[in-house]
């Protein structure tokens, strides 16, 4: 039986994939730049090539003979991923729905034509003439390509439009950029999991940012505090725009927004599973359901299997970006060791560097103060 399982990504952030995958008896083939990452060591087999290199890497797969491909937390990798699995008949998502989900552009356009409720923006390239724009502010501005908080913008008004545009499109590969209005209420990400078009729901997650202007991510907590009433309704929009984007396979991220009045607008959905701990981590801790795990199987054309592996508890991440936050980790170490479920990265030099959420000081999971579904 072929065991032989491609991972594109060998950062911290694909360690939970790769030694998952090894717990269940495939042979990993880690794909990724080589950066002296822990993913590199931990593979059965690492190929320093970068992933972007979709052609290398299909040319190598095809050698290996590999009996999937996956990667988790990253929109870049699910390029590669799609198109190695399209051109081996494996399980994945077609080129179309790759472009929709990866490309915020494409997935806005695609959100109006589905009628699914998203902030109305408008695409500007080096070439836009910036008078011509007619947008209400406050705005958001955004690289189209570009995930993680990298060059994003809120702004009030047109003043430091034109060098926030440039920000952002410094930041993209395309070198385009979403203008957006802003869209009100409290931010939640939303994790499922897809098989042949079959969405199964697995977690409604709150998010914390430090807020205008880049809005970097401090901390999640898992599961949010809505009514069923809510979380229904965010299930139903989500599921349909799956469906519009054409995703029917693996993992997805939603970022939605739910207003005072409970109106629901959708901010973006990437074909992958959270980033910051949430689908790795998060997902596990509080339902019992084994994410990651999941991924793997459909990759592999199994059926998810959706049974709980342990019970759930409400849980936190926590993000490090200042010297009182150190000193609070340091302090749940030394007076409650119980609560804190999990170191995953620690970077306490970014102190006072931090730009994005690739270069935070530190993160850890605990459990959660309060939480958990109304």
């Amino acid at each position: 039986m072929n065991q032989n399982l491609a991972i594109i990504g060998a950062s911290y952030l694909q360690l939970p994939l790769i030694e998952k995958a090894k717990e269940m008896g495939y042979i990993t083939h880690v794909f990724a730049w080589a950066a002296e990452d822990v993913g590199e060591k931990v593979a059965d087999h690492f190929y320093p090539i970068s992933i972007v290199e979709k052609e290398a890497i299909l040319k190598v797969c095809r050698e290996i003979g590999i009996c999937g491909i996956c990667s988790i937390a990253s929109d870049l990798a699910m390029l590669t991923v799609n198109y190695v699995a399209q051109s081996m008949n494996l399980t994945g998502n077609t080129p179309e729905a790759t472009v929709k989900s990866t490309n915020k552009h494409q997935m806005r356009l695609a959100f109006e034509a589905g009628n699914v409720p998203s902030p109305r923006s408008i695409l500007v390239d080096e070439s836009t003439d910036l008078s011509t724009l007619h947008i209400s502010y406050p705005v958001i501005v955004k690289p189209t390509d570009r995930s993680g908080s990298r060059g994003i913008f809120k702004l009030q008004s047109s003043e430091g439009l034109p060098a926030a545009i440039k920000s952002a499109m410094q930041e993209g590969f395309e070198k385009k950029v979403l203008v957006e209005e802003y869209a009100e209420g409290q931010e939640y990400s939303v994790e499922h999991i897809s098989y042949h078009g079959k969405h199964s729901f697995l977690a409604l997650t709150l998010k914390h940012t430090t807020g205008a202007p880049h809005f970097i991510e401090t901390g999640h907590l898992e599961p949010a505090p809505v009514n069923k009433h809510t979380l229904k309704k965010v299930q139903e929009v989500v599921s349909h725009a799956l469906d519009v984007l054409g995703i029917e396979n693996g993992a997805s991220h939603a970022e939605l927004k739910i207003a005072a009045d409970g109106t629901i607008r959708m901010i973006e959905i990437g074909g992958r599973m959270g980033g910051d701990c949430i689908g790795s981590d998060l997902v596990r801790y509080s339902t019992g359901l084994d994410f990651v795990k999941m991924v793997i199987q459909v990759a592999c054309g199994k059926e998810p299997n959706l049974t709980p592996v342990c019970a759930g508890q409400p849980v936190e991440s926590v993000f490090i970006f200042t010297p009182s936050d150190l000193q609070e980790f340091q302090r749940l170490q030394r007076d409650e060791p119980d609560q804190l479920l999990k170191i995953v990265d620690f970077h306490p030099e970014n102190i006072g560097h931090i730009t994005d959420s690739s270069n935070r000081a530190g993160c850890y999971i605990r459990k959660a103060r309060h939480g958990g579904n109304k």
